[in-house]
């Protein structure tokens, strides 16, 4: 559980190439997420093709994070065969939790990049990334090494927490 209490957002990368074990660890890690249905609705895509991460780096103004990674994992979501259509952004984003606490755990450094439910930047990482008409990006998570890193702020509010 350290790993939930140490992860922060790394927004900035060392060159260092990141081993296709740790992303297979990465993705075996958002796949044991639970969704509803056990629909698993998702797909990933992994690059570490520099072309394809300028590109992805200007489909937000929120992206530059994205332009210096060595990796970056896209997950995405099918839009058919599921069985509990409504609950898809909430199991990707149960998964998208998986990826950046895995990176934690492999002293990896990570950040969500918000895409989904934005249709423009949807469409732009589709564009992108030439994904399947029924597949929809939710988000773009750069990984690597991290330049620095910060420790987590303790957000634990008692006052938000009511006993009925």
């Amino acid at each position: 559980m350290n790993a939930i209490f140490t992860r922060v957002s790394t927004r900035r990368f060392t060159p260092e190439k990141v081993d296709s074990k740790h992303i297979v660890k990465i993705l075996r890690a958002a796949m044991a997420a639970p969704s509803a249905c056990n629909q698993q609705p998702w797909e990933f895509y992994v690059t570490d093709d520099p072309e394809i991460i300028a590109r992805l780096s200007q489909v937000s103004p929120y992206a530059d994070p994205v332009k210096n990674a060595p990796a970056v994992i896209v997950p995405c979501y099918r839009t058919n065969d599921l069985v509990a259509p409504s609950m898809v952004q909430i199991d990707m984003a149960i998964c998208t939790e998986n990826i950046l606490l895995e990176a934690e755990e492999l002293g990896l450094g990570a950040v969500m990049i918000g895409v989904a439910p934005l249709e423009e930047r949807m469409n732009a990482v589709a564009e992108v990334l030439k994904l399947p008409e029924n597949f929809k990006a939710f988000t773009i998570i750069p990984v690597g090494y991290p330049v620095s890193k910060h420790p987590q702020e303790d957000r634990y509010e008692p006052s938000r927490v009511h006993t009925v």
